[in-house]
């Protein structure tokens, strides 16, 4: 059995969100997203399908380039290489899930542009 939190040890920073990985599974990692109201993820692709998770706070999600706002309980799931952004509505905490052969530094790099 393993065990995380999406609140504690919470961080948010200022220049750019910050990422976490909280859990890690046979199939999938489990990261933390912690983005402030403001701060965004320009538009990128996973190489693998993720499902993101809004536990808190509100998120405008661009989908091949369409919007949608997400807020608290929102799910989305995408297939591999659909071109996604993210930008802050609210300081919000957002969970993702990765495929184990996808990378937390890829997703952090996607954090820094």
């Amino acid at each position: 059995m393993k065990t995380a939190s999406l609140t504690e040890a919470l961080i948010y920073t200022e220049d750019k969100p910050s990422i976490s990985l909280l859990l890690k599974t046979d199939t999938t990692k489990e990261l933390r997203i912690a983005l402030k109201k403001g701060q965004l993820m320009k538009e990128h692709k996973a190489p693998y399908p993720i499902i993101v998770e809004i536990f808190e706070g509100e998120i405008e999600f661009g989908v091949n380039g369409e919007q949608k706002i997400l807020k608290k309980g929102a799910l989305i799931a995408l297939d591999a290489n659909v071109p996604h952004d993210l930008n802050g509505l609210q300081d919000s905490i957002v969970r993702l899930s990765i495929s184990i052969a996808d990378t937390v530094e890829r997703v952090e790099d996607v954090a820094k542009l």
